[in-house]
C-alpha cells in the first residue's frame, strides 16, 4: 500500500498533467464527475494519481461530443470496474445519428445559400423566403427584392 504523501498531488501538478485548468477540476468536483480530494491541514486539495486518467477520459468523452451527464454515466459504469463500452456505444450511435442529420441540414442550407448569391448579381435580386432584402421604399430596379 502506498503512502498518501507518495500518491498525493498537488492542484498545479493535477492540472499540467491533465491539461485542464483549475477551475475546470473544480466544477467537476461540484458536479460529482471527480471524487472530492483530501485535504491537508492548510486545505489545500491533494489528489490521488487516478484523477489524471479520469480527467484524461472526460476530456476524450468530451471530444467526441458527449455530454457532462453522460461522461458521468460512463464513470459510474467504469467506477464498479465494468468497461463502459456497451452504454457507450448507445450514446456514440445517437450522437452519429444526430452529427449525420445537422451535416444534411448544412448541406440544405448551403444550396439555399448558394442558390440566394447566384440570384444576387445585377439588378435582380433575388428574396429570402420569407422576406425581402431591401425596403418596400428602396426595391431595386425591376422590383426584384
Amino acid at each position: 500500500m502506498r503512502t498518501e504523501a507518495a500518491t498525493a498531488l498537488t492542484m498545479s501538478q493535477v492540472t499540467s498533467r491533465a491539461g485542464v485548468r483549475p477551475d475546470t477540476v473544480r466544477y467537476y468536483e461540484r458536479i460529482g464527475l471527480l471524487p472530492v480530494p483530501a485535504r491537508t491541514s492548510g486545505a489545500h486539495r491533494r489528489y490521488d494519481e487516478a484523477v489524471i486518467d479520469r480527467l484524461r477520459f472526460i476530456r476524450g468523452t468530451q471530444r467526441l461530443g458527449l455530454t457532462l451527464t453522460e461522461i458521468g454515466d460512463l464513470l459510474s459504469v467504469r467506477d464498479t470496474g465494468v468497461c463502459p463500452c456497451e452504454p457507450a456505444e448507445t450514446m456514440l450511435e445517437r450522437h452519429l445519428t444526430e452529427i449525420e442529420a445537422e451535416m444534411a441540414r448544412l448541406v440544405e442550407l448551403r444550396a439555399e445559400l448558394t442558390s440566394l448569391l447566384s440570384g444576387m448579381s445585377g439588378a435582380n435580386c433575388a428574396d429570402p423566403l420569407p422576406g425581402a432584402w431591401c425596403p418596400p421604399d428602396r426595391e431595386p430596379e425591376g422590383g426584384g427584392g
